[in-house]
């Protein structure tokens, strides 16, 4: 009666062999299944998908690039606007500091 009761059985993602202990459910071994190198992929396809990634980042930097620019415009103007209007119309006076209204 003191048999180890397991499971064995195959993970439908990636088709790894898992030994489950019965009892707790809890994974034993794991085991994956051996790849081909690169999928099966020749060295064309590979530096084709490669170029194609590095062209995919440049892309998304330059898009980054040109927003940071805009960005920094767009402050800027909101920030001289500010201030022509601060020069424009001055408050008449000063507020009051607390140690006036004693």
């Amino acid at each position: 009666m003191s048999e180890k009761k397991q499971w064995t059985l195959r993970c439908p993602e990636c088709e790894a062999t898992l030994v489950i202990d019965a009892a707790t459910g809890e994974v034993i071994s794991h085991r994956a299944i051996k790849k081909p190198p690169a999928e099966g992929k020749d060295m064309e396809t590979l530096l084709a998908e490669l170029d194609q990634e590095k062209a995919e980042a440049e892309s998304v930097f330059d898009r980054e690039m040109a927003a940071m620019e805009d960005r920094d415009r767009l402050l800027e103007e909101k920030f001289e606007q500010a201030l022509k209007r601060a020069e424009e119309d001055p408050d008449e006076e000063p507020p009051l500091r607390p140690i006036d209204l004693d």
